[in-house]
């Protein structure tokens, strides 16, 4: 049976906003791939490590891997708080 992992992506430290991390990922889980010894390469035989799939919400991600017998496991987003400060802030002692 298919595995995958449902989430929403982090921010990259190069992106100050948060408009790309709005839709939710499906990313199937697959076997670990085969390195050859003399060159180095990866090679895999699971064409699904190539499959990302994005929904609008957590509930039609789960809708759809259930529909299609997809064992999955949610990664609940971590809140950060955004604490507003004064370039003054910096050089005020506590």
């Amino acid at each position: 049976m298919k595995r995958a992992k449902i989430y929403i992506p982090t921010k990259t430290a190069l992106q100050s906003g948060k408009g790309k991390i709005k839709n939710w990922i499906l990313k199937f889980k697959t076997k670990d791939t085969k390195t050859n010894p003399l060159m180095g390469w990866e090679s895999g035989e699971d064409t699904l490590r190539e499959v990302i799939l994005e929904f609008p919400s957590k509930e039609k991600a789960i809708e759809y891997a259930k529909s299609n017998n997809i064992d999955y496991e949610i990664a609940e987003p971590q809140n950060s708080e955004f604490i507003i400060k004064s370039y003054a802030d910096n050089f005020l002692k506590d």
